[in-house]
C-alpha cells in the first residue's frame, strides 16, 4: 500500500489540552464512519508511513477531537500537527452517479470536446460555491467549476475529463 493509493480524510490541525488528543480538519463526507474507536488512519512522517489507531473521539463544532493510541502527551501531539489522515482508496464508500472523490480527479487530463488538451488536474477546491478543478496548463493554472454543464464527460478510470467551456471561461485566469 502506497501513500499515493490512499485517500485524504483529514488533517491534524493542532494539540487539544494536555493529554495528547488532536483536533483535525475534516477532508470527508462519512466523519462517523473514518473517525471511531478502533478505526486506522495513516499518517507520511518523512516519507515513512505508518498507522495511527484511534483509541476515542468526540466531536467539537463539527470537527473531531481525537485521542490515538500511544499518543499519551501534548508533546506526542503538537509533533502530529499539519499532517494528512489518509485511508486505502479500496475502503472508502461507493459514491453516487455523477459524483467522485477528489483524489480521483487528481491526474486527469482535461480537453475540450475538440479534443483540444487543456491540461491535467493539480488539485480540486471545494466552496460555498461547489468545486473547482486546479488544472496545471502551458498558460498557468486554470480553475474551472465541476459543474454537469461543464464538466459534460469524467472518465476517472481513463484518467480523462471533457469540457464545454463557456466564452471566455479559458482565458478568465490568465
Amino acid at each position: 500500500m502506497t501513500w499515493d493509493a490512499m485517500a485524504v480524510v483529514g488533517r491534524i490541525a493542532r494539540a487539544h489540552g494536555n493529554r495528547g488528543q488532536v483536533i483535525v480538519n475534516l477532508e470527508t463526507d462519512f466523519p462517523s464512519q473514518r473517525f471511531r474507536p478502533g478505526a486506522e488512519l495513516y499518517v507520511d512522517r518523512g516519507g515513512t508511513v505508518g498507522a495511527l489507531r484511534i483509541a476515542d473521539v468526540r466531536f467539537q463544532h463539527d470537527r473531531p477531537v481525537i485521542a490515538f493510541e500511544g499518543v499519551g502527551t501534548m508533546g506526542d501531539a503538537e509533533a502530529l500537527a499539519g499532517l494528512e489522515l489518509r485511508v486505502p482508496a479500496e475502503s472508502l464508500m461507493p459514491l453516487p452517479d455523477g459524483t467522485y472523490y477528489h483524489h480521483d480527479l487528481v491526474g486527469c487530463v482535461v480537453e475540450t470536446r475538440e479534443a483540444q488538451r487543456i491540461g491535467t488536474v493539480r488539485d480540486v477546491e471545494s466552496g460555498a460555491g461547489g468545486s473547482r478543478l486546479v488544472v496545471a496548463s502551458d498558460r498557468g493554472e486554470i480553475l474551472i467549476p465541476m459543474a454537469a454543464e461543464i464538466c459534460v464527460a469524467v472518465d476517472v478510470a481513463a484518467k480523462r475529463i471533457v469540457i464545454a467551456a463557456p466564452e471566455g471561461l479559458l482565458e478568465l485566469n490568465q
